[in-house]
């Protein structure tokens, strides 16, 4: 009992720092967040990769090391999405191509396409306007009552596994549970920040809840075919950034995808966020 109380302890203190670490990010936008955008992508790159080689396969060098770096070079700078993104595409080719000739499996290709694309999705989804900083603070509202509901309602109501093959712990009760108070709590800060359309931002905040449990599940399932407990250790009592950002990154790129179709591809939240 008082392990895991230690253990929740450290999660408590390790979520509160990063919290406030990237909450700060998050306000000053532009440059900053995208330098944490980039961050993140790297440090899920580097998780992935080091699951998928961890017996000891590797035979691109340091190939997807370099493209990755090449993207994060392009994310920093500030170039428009499209082009981002058509960079995005051509290093994932480059590094599908060579894997192929090489005959190895394609792990590496898709650790680069879903690093990128996470990224890729935060940092243009916050941009350097007020309608970005709305859009993030409504995904991270969403997604962390999301993990944080879902963990304490399954907890509480148990019954029926979500996806017992792969992540035994998740309930059904806990996916709906964490899908009713992600939108509550998307709706909340909507409403604080002034926002009129609260009813489609509910729908939108159902969609990401759902997306973002989907990631969850996603990255349990990588992380079982590579036969790893948590994607690293580099966070106290969470385990990898991974860990940590997987329904993120998915609601992310799911809510960049809402944007640009409301909006467009370089400022996605102006078309749901309206200031």
């Amino acid at each position: 009992m008082s392990n895991e109380l230690s253990n929740l302890q450290i999660r408590v203190v390790s979520a509160v720092v990063l919290g406030i670490a990237v909450l700060a990010l998050t306000w000053f936008g532009a440059l900053p967040f995208r330098l944490l955008a980039a961050l993140i992508a790297g440090a899920i790159f580097y998780e992935w990769t080091h699951m998928a080689r961890a017996n000891g396969a590797n035979r691109l060098g340091f190939l997807p090391e370099a493209l990755m770096l090449v993207f994060i070079g392009v994310l920093v700078a500030g170039v428009s999405a499209l082009t981002t993104a058509a960079v995005l595409a051509l290093l994932v080719a480059i590094a599908a191509i060579c894997v192929a000739l090489r005959g190895a499996g394609q792990w590496d290709a898709a650790g680069l396409a879903y690093a990128g694309l996470s990224g890729f999705a935060l940092a243009f989804l916050r941009d350097s306007d007020r309608a970005g900083l709305a859009a993030v603070l409504f995904l991270f509202a969403v997604v962390w009552a999301t993990d944080i509901f879902a963990y304490f309602v399954g907890k509480a109501v148990g019954g029926p596994k979500l996806a017992p093959a792969i992540s035994p712990g998740k309930t059904r009760s806990g996916a709906l549970g964490g899908a009713f108070f992600g939108v509550v709590a998307g709706v909340l800060v909507a409403a604080a920040l002034g926002q009129p359309n609260l009813a489609s931002l509910a729908v939108v905040a159902l969609v990401l809840s759902i997306v973002a449990q989907a990631g969850d599940l996603f990255e349990s399932w990588v992380k079982r075919r590579h036969g790893a407990k948590d994607s690293s250790t580099i966070i106290p009592g969470h385990g990898g950034v991974m860990d940590r950002v997987d329904g993120l990154v998915a609601a992310a790129v799911a809510l960049y995808l809402i944007g640009w179709v409301a909006g467009s591809a370089d400022h996605p939240a102006q078309g749901l966020f309206p200031v």
